[in-house]
């Protein structure tokens, strides 16, 4: 079993990606192979509704030709078990490489065939205060569509900080991305019986 995990964030080193990792050592512990992929300043452009995805159905995005490193995700992301998407909190909304890497991967997906059905996925959100249920919420509402299974966990998928390293010191955040590592990985044991 795989996972594949996506950091939205431009910090790479920062909050999202420490909260990213804690629910991937979690599911190391577990015994689940896992991929870390930084999306975060990455020249990734949003969707651009040619619908060529539609017309090739090839599992591909052909709408920007300088951009084909959204390829290389989907790929990643059909070939996993489990799918965590990143993303800091800016302006009570996803990144903008989230929402481009949703919005993408999210369309080709489903127009060849309902690539993500059935996979397990989870968001993992970084915040300063306030804002992060939009950012969960987009996160899944983009797995929920693509019909895949999304786990629970001992509260929302949420950490707080500022400045990186600042969600080290959010021990409810940090328990709440343990459970979720273990509960992802219990879903996906479950699943592959």
């Amino acid at each position: 079993m795989k996972v594949v995990a996506f950091n939205c964030s431009p910090r790479k080193e920062g909050n999202t990606s420490t909260l990213i990792n804690v629910v991937l050592d979690e599911l190391g512990n577990e015994g689940i192979h896992t991929e870390y992929v930084q999306v975060g300043l990455k020249n990734i452009r949003g969707c651009i509704a040619c619908y060529k995805c539609m017309e090739e159905k090839d599992g591909r995005c052909h709408g920007h030709k300088k951009d084909d490193i959204v390829n290389e995700y989907i790929g990643k992301m059909v070939k996993a078990d489990g799918i965590i998407i990143g993303s800091p909190t800016y302006f009570s909304n996803v990144s903008t490489e989230a929402k481009a890497l949703i919005d993408r991967c999210g369309l080709v997906c489903r127009v060849n065939g309902d690539l993500l059905k059935h996979k397990v996925g989870a968001a993992v959100v970084a915040a300063r205060r306030a804002g992060a249920m939009p950012v969960f919420a987009a996160i899944n509402y983009f797995f929920l569509i693509s019909q895949m299974i999304v786990p629970g966990s001992s509260y929302w998928n949420l950490g707080f900080g500022m400045n990186p390293g600042d969600v080290e010191k959010d021990e409810e955040g940090i328990k709440t991305m343990r459970d979720l590592g273990a509960n992802m990985a219990w879903l996906l044991k479950k699943l592959e019986k």
